[in-house]
């Protein structure tokens, strides 16, 4: 309910005069009743056809494979089960009940999908009925809950046990497909839901691929391996990245990884409340400016994580939106070097008013195999 009525204050700051909201995005339906089903549309009243403030609970509609399922896990919405294609009949209903704008995220709803919903309205009542509206609810995730950061702080803790797993199993020769195996393998065992994406093992120079997924390539007998891989509990997915080496360094590789582990911490040090995201990008980059290696990191240092792997706010360049306690963002810096070696350090961090809460606590010191 305290979700529900965020996102009804949110509303009102917004230009429009739509009267209901129609929430389609799979996550955005979890993070507000709970319902973890892959069909489904959300109607929220937002004020009645006469302007008076909407009686209407929020409508949950699915389709028949989750009927047990909608109604154990909906909760402060009622629940609809349609005989047809789950938006049209979200539509009647908002014409029923005598809605006359809807609002739609337009960042998560297709052509094909607004088409759809279009050729559901009568034409005479068609025009202006829909409205787009930016991600309001993806902007209300951003900020996690006190039960939210609990599941965060868990699925980082279960990355980091097999990440400290994982170093006893790598080794030179084996396939990087079998590494990634071995960890999915672990964090299935150890009661993850899934991977929280495709899990990156990338050794040698193709360590300088910053999304280098595992492949048949067998490790190097002396080289990096970057290891980037999340895993996801109660819905909520973890994000980190070690890179490790195999067999004794050069000084260039050894001194290049100090520069991305200090611009790493000093990237980590600034999440703090009220510090512009592109603020934290600097304080990364500056760090590698110093060491000549700049030019060579070559994406953003960071993201939002929750529900998603990747949700706002976005840490680069040019990103003015200012971080709030309650945010989990990662902070992950790298340097590739085409044909030579890569490297990436990534943790996830936590804004608190006290400062920055590090989650994934595995060691970030060199470590040599």
């Amino acid at each position: 309910m305290v979700r529900l009525k965020r996102l009804a204050a949110a509303l009102q700051s917004n230009p429009g005069n739509a009267d209901v909201l129609l929430v389609s995005h799979p996550q955005d339906v979890r993070y507000l009743t709970g319902f973890t089903g892959s069909n489904a549309a959300l109607v929220v009243p937002l004020l009645t056809s006469v302007g008076r403030k909407a009686s209407l609970r929020p409508i949950l509609f699915t389709d028949g494979r989750y009927i047990e399922q909608a109604r154990q896990q909906t909760k402060h919405a009622g629940v609809i089960i349609a005989q047809g294609p789950v938006l049209r009949e979200a539509c009647a209903w908002m014409l029923e009940h005598g809605f006359r704008h809807c609002a739609f995220d337009a960042e998560h709803t297709t052509v094909a999908t607004l088409d759809l919903l279009r050729r559901s309205i009568p034409a005479k009542q068609r025009r202006g009925f829909f409205q787009a509206v930016p991600p309001i609810v993806a902007g209300l995730r951003e900020v996690k809950d006190a039960g939210e950061i609990t599941r965060l702080r868990a699925a980082a803790a279960l990355g980091c046990r097999l990440f400290e797993e994982l170093l006893t199993f790598i080794e030179p020769g084996k396939p990087e497909l079998e590494i990634a195996a071995h960890l999915e393998f672990a964090a299935r065992m150890a009661g993850a839901e899934a991977m929280s994406f495709e899990t990156i093992v990338a050794g040698g120079a193709r360590s300088a691929l910053p999304h280098g997924h595992a492949t048949e390539q067998r490790l190097p007998r002396r080289g990096f391996v970057v290891l980037d891989f999340g895993v996801m509990l109660s819905g909520y997915c973890s994000d980190m990245t070690r890179t490790v080496h195999l067999g004794p360094a050069t000084t260039v590789e050894r001194d290049a990884y100090d520069a991305v582990l200090a611009a790493q911490l000093a990237a980590a040090a600034s999440v703090l409340p009220g510090v512009a995201c592109e603020q934290v990008d600097e304080a990364a980059r500056g760090v590698l400016r110093q060491a000549n290696l700049a030019d060579w990191f070559t994406h953003s240092t960071g993201h939002g994580v929750g529900l998603e792997i990747h949700e706002g706010p976005r840490i680069a360049a040019h990103q003015r939106q200012k971080l709030e306690a309650g945010m989990v963002v990662t902070v992950e810096p790298g340097v590739y070097l085409p044909g030579r070696f890569g490297i990436r350090i990534e943790d996830m961090v936590l804004v608190t008013r006290k400062g920055p809460e590090i989650l994934t606590l595995s060691t970030k010191a060199w470590i040599e195999l």
